[in-house]
């Protein structure tokens, strides 16, 4: 008896769990994120059914007197263009309680990488840029902006 109802319990628990997981809301991680250091606000949000992200604020707008441009991007003809205001999440489409099939452009190295995001919590955004599989990246965390 106290097995089939530790297993009735045990089932129980799992169901909600992966129904929490189903039922999380796509639209969770729109609004604002500060990155991992805390330097810069992305603002997330919903265009055309997809899920993007852009800098809307950073600590060090300019370097002597000028604003940060995007030195560093792969592209010569996108160099010119300002760190403030750039995309740097594109593409992102829920499936399962995750983000994903989006890119996170990385303006410190001007590579753009595969992206994954999931939500920890409510006010922890986990960011994954990898190449090629997931295996090989690098997983941050984002802070939700009150």
């Amino acid at each position: 008896m106290k097995s089939s109802l530790g297993q009735f319990l045990a089932f129980t628990f799992l169901f909600l769990a992966s129904y929490a997981v189903i039922a999380q809301d796509a639209d969770a991680i729109v609004g604002e994120w500060y990155t991992t250091e805390k330097d810069a606000k992305v603002e997330i949000y919903k265009e055309n059914g997809k899920y993007n992200g852009k800098i809307t604020w950073l600590e060090q707008p300019t370097e002597n007197g000028k604003p940060i441009l995007d030195a560093k991007n792969s592209d010569k003809s996108k160099r010119d263009r300002k760190i403030l205001g750039m995309e740097l999440l594109e593409g992102f489409e829920f499936k399962n309680g995750t983000w994903e099939n989006g890119t996170i452009y990385d303006p410190t190295n001007g590579k753009t990488y595969s992206c994954t995001l999931k939500k920890k919590s409510d006010k922890t955004l986990e960011v994954r840029g990898y190449i090629g599989i997931s295996l090989v990246g690098r997983t941050v965390e984002w802070t939700k902006v009150k």
